[in-house]
This record gives C-alpha cells, structure tokens and sequence, in this order.
C-alpha cells in the first residue's frame, strides 16, 4: 500500500504558515532543494489542501528547468476543495466530496507514494483517521513571534503518536525530522 508522507517546514514557535515570509528561509536551500527533489522522485502524486494549492499553483507552474520544478510540475495533484471548480494547475484533480475515504482509496491503489504538504485541516483529518504515515518536519531555527491558531502546527483535539526514524541537518540550520506512524 502506498505511505501518505506529509512535509512541512514549522518554527521554532510552531508557526507553519507563509515560510516565504520568515527570515532566512534555509529551507529553500539548494541542499534542501535536493532533499525535496528525492522525496518528489520517490512518490508519484502530491496531496493538498486548497489553502496550500493556492500558495504552490501560482510559485510551481511559474518554474521550470530544475529537477524539483520539473517533478513538481509533471506530478498528478490532488487538492481537497469543496470550492475551487476549475483548477489552472496541470495535473490537478479536485477531491470535492468525502475526501478522506477518496483518500483511502487512492492509497490502496498501486504506485509509489504520494506527498502532502501543508498542515492544515487535511493533515489533521488524515491523522485522526489513520491514513498518514510519515510526518517530515522541517524544523527551521527561528521564532517567528506572530499568528493566530490557524497558522501554528497544533490544533485543539488533535492528537497522534509517531516515532522519530531519521533526522537531517542541513547547513542552514534547519533540522528535519522524520517520524513514522507506529500503525505504517
């Protein structure tokens, strides 16, 4: 069966909205940029919700010529919306109705695995009914100091237990850590 691996950058403080805003994204690294490319290499659909589509749609198709934005772009998307009709991606389906057991179903089906960024509604719905596997923070050395709930890695009720399998350091100082769903 093929492992929904989510892959979100987070702060110090939990902040996990807007990392193009923050000081010194070393995330966006070209060190962190081939971290990225093997994870895009080593699935084959890429998993969202539409707060996530509307930041990546416009930044992804608008690049080309680098290993990360050619697999970015060539990958079929999937986004959980019940109000974007007429996504200007290529490749992207809308998961429009009962998105966690479409979700179900498209992980029993055969192929690689299949990334979600962002970590948002979705993340937490797929938590709370089992489906994510692995969770890649990529833990960034800043406080960022600002937010509402809605931007910070935590919501109230959720909970899940996973177990650290590896982690990397890159030379800008973010830490990723990588845990795995004691049920994966």
């Amino acid at each position: 069966m093929r492992q929904i691996i989510n892959s979100t950058y987070v702060t110090l403080d939990g902040v996990i909205q807007n990392p193009q805003n923050w000081p010194s994204p070393g995330g966006f690294s070209d060190q962190g940029n081939q971290v990225q490319t093997k994870l895009l290499e080593r699935c084959d659909a890429v998993l969202m919700g539409r707060h996530t589509y509307d930041l990546f749609a416009p930044v992804w198709s608008a690049r080309s010529g680098d290993p990360l934005s050619e697999r970015m772009n060539a990958l079929p998307k999937y986004v959980v919306s019940a109000t974007l009709t007429d996504p200007q991606w290529h490749n992207t389906t809308v998961i429009d109705h009962d998105p966690i057991e479409t979700i179900r179903e498209l992980k029993q089906q055969s192929g690689n695995d299949i990334v979600q960024y962002g970590f948002g509604a979705l993340s937490h719905a797929l938590m709370a009914a089992g489906l994510l596997d692995e969770l890649r923070l990529w833990m960034h050395p800043i406080f960022v100091g600002t937010g509402t709930a809605g931007d910070l890695l935590y919501r109230p009720g959720s909970s899940g237990s996973f177990e650290l399998i590896d982690s990397t350091s890159l030379d800008s100082g973010v830490v990723i850590l990588s845990y795995r769903s004691p049920a994966a």
